[in-house]
């Protein structure tokens, strides 16, 4: 998610979270971007089989206690696969949820911990198909049973209520609350920087822990529910609408979205054949062209970053001022900034930083925003022929300021999530680095570390040491002065 002040025409984004996306090439040759007429229907695939044994092997992974935020999460839960049936009624505004969730415990315990929010009733938690005890006191659901480390576990949780998003630890006006979040039309939307998805699931609501999901949505017709992935199957039932939707890489539970309301679709193709689906509002079928600018800015990121990393790429309109880069379903606010082109190039860049490759720990938050932030100053000063050096100046001098009041990017102030320091600071160090390693190592590592960590996560330690291996420098202290530096390095 992101919103900066404009400087010298150049959009800036900061709050929690963002994303890109860019496109896989055909077989056979690139088709021009297609039109983007807004029609009900938006495109099934074929129905996955939804993975299990050896096939969750990609999920695993290792999860950590946050240095910043270390209520949120479990580091004794892995979560492998999500598969989530959820059933809104906006009218009532009530969500009733059955959730499956396959985990590995990461060791002996004689309990399982997952966050979901106090609003949402638990009515049954069965493991490996057996009751069992559960105690629910805030946000903590807290399973009584007897796990080994290593051993996966199949945990089925029913729940009922009505969600609410949970406050935002951040100082920024546009945002104050992140997860569920429900209009005064019944519509809902989510976004969740840095946690919030426990508004709506029982999860491991922590960035290192990535995971499969398989989502059906069920709603009353006009209504349809939107998800992360791809599309599988849309039927009526009676006067509902049901949805199911698949996920085929993983995602950590900030970059799981879930929206209803009364959409349509709009449809085209990047020049590297990727499908691009954007879902608006009925009402607002203009909204769509979204769909063929996207596809045009997809490959400008795939020139720079490579190949779209994922199958599917797509947006969903909602009514906030913001955006986040939900994976392969961004989330973009109904406002003309959200929807800007700058503000879509920087959600999709994040489909490589961030979605492709996560961090392990919100202190880490600059190693997405940093490199997109910078991508997106980039992309706008070639569109609107603007001086790169008068732009970076000027976010030097309002990073300045946002050392100051916020702290550092590697170590901001928690009660200042998605502060433009994570953004501006980050951004002038990459160009900074660039100017010391040339333009061919420079973009070689751009375009290099996600690949390298794919459907990976990642921490500071890691990436560092991974630059300097593929620079050939030592660049400790670089790092540490615009990462944990009191004041802003010098730029040359």
């Amino acid at each position: 998610m992101r919103r900066l002040p404009a400087l010298l025409a150049v959009a800036l984004l900061p709050l929690a979270g963002c994303s890109d996306d860019d496109g896989r090439g055909p077989a056979d040759g690139p088709p021009s971007p297609g039109p983007s007429t807004a029609t009900d229907s938006g495109s099934a695939t074929a129905v996955p089989r939804r993975p299990t044994g050896a096939a969750l092997d990609v999920a695993l992974s290792e999860p950590r206690e946050d240095s910043v935020y270390p209520d949120v999460g479990d580091p004794g839960v892995d979560a492998l696969h999500y598969d989530l049936s959820l059933t809104w009624d906006p009218v009532a505004r009530v969500l009733e949820g059955t959730e499956r969730v396959v985990l590995r415990s990461t060791g002996n315990d004689d309990r399982l911990r997952l966050d979901l929010a106090p609003e949402l009733e638990v009515g049954s938690v069965r493991v490996d198909g057996e009751e069992a005890r559960f105690r629910h006191r805030g946000k903590d659901l807290v399973v009584r049973h007897d796990v080994v480390a290593d051993r996966r576990y199949a945990l089925v949780v029913t729940y009922a209520g009505t969600p609410r998003p949970v406050p935002a630890p951040t100082r920024r006006r546009d945002v104050a609350t992140t997860g569920w979040t429900t209009t005064a039309d019944g519509w809902t939307w989510t976004m969740q920087e840095p946690y919030g998805a426990l508004t709506w699931y029982a999860v491991n609501d922590h960035p290192s822990d990535k995971a499969l999901y398989d989502i059906t949505v069920r709603v009353p017709t006009p209504f349809v529910g939107v998800a992360n992935g791809a599309l599988v199957s849309r039927e009526e039932d009676g006067p509902d609408t049901v949805t199911r939707w698949h996920l085929a890489e993983p995602a950590a539970s900030y970059l799981v979205t879930v929206a209803t309301g009364d959409y349509v679709t709009a449809e085209a193709t990047s020049d590297s054949g990727v499908p691009v689906t954007w879902w608006v509002p009925r009402d607002q079928p203009d909204l769509g062209r979204g769909a063929r600018t996207t596809a045009e800015e997809l490959g400008w990121l795939e020139e720079r970053l490579g190949p779209y990393p994922f199958d599917t790429l797509g947006a969903v309109v909602v009514d906030s001022a913001s955006a986040m880069e939900t994976q392969t379903m961004m989330t973009i606010g109904t406002s003309e900034y959200a929807r800007s082109p700058a503000v879509v190039v920087h959600e999709l860049a994040h489909q490589w930083y961030g979605d492709q490759v996560t961090p392990t720990d919100w202190r880490d938050v600059w190693m997405n925003e940093g490199m997109v932030m910078y991508l997106q100053v980039l992309w706008q000063a070639e569109e609107d022929g603007t001086d790169l050096d008068a732009v970076l100046d000027a976010y030097a001098a309002a990073e300045v300021r946002e050392r100051a009041s916020a702290g550092p990017p590697g170590a901001y102030d928690p009660d200042a999530f998605g502060a433009s320091t994570v953004y501006y600071g980050p951004a002038l160090m990459w160009h900074e680095l660039r100017g010391r390693v040339g333009e061919d190592a420079f973009w070689s590592m751009v375009r290099g570390w996600p690949a390298s960590q794919e459907d990976g996560a990642a921490d500071r330690e890691e990436y560092v040491a991974w630059v300097e291996q593929e620079a050939g420098l030592e660049l400790s202290a670089f790092f540490d002065d615009w990462l944990l530096g009191e004041t802003t390095p010098a730029r040359s």
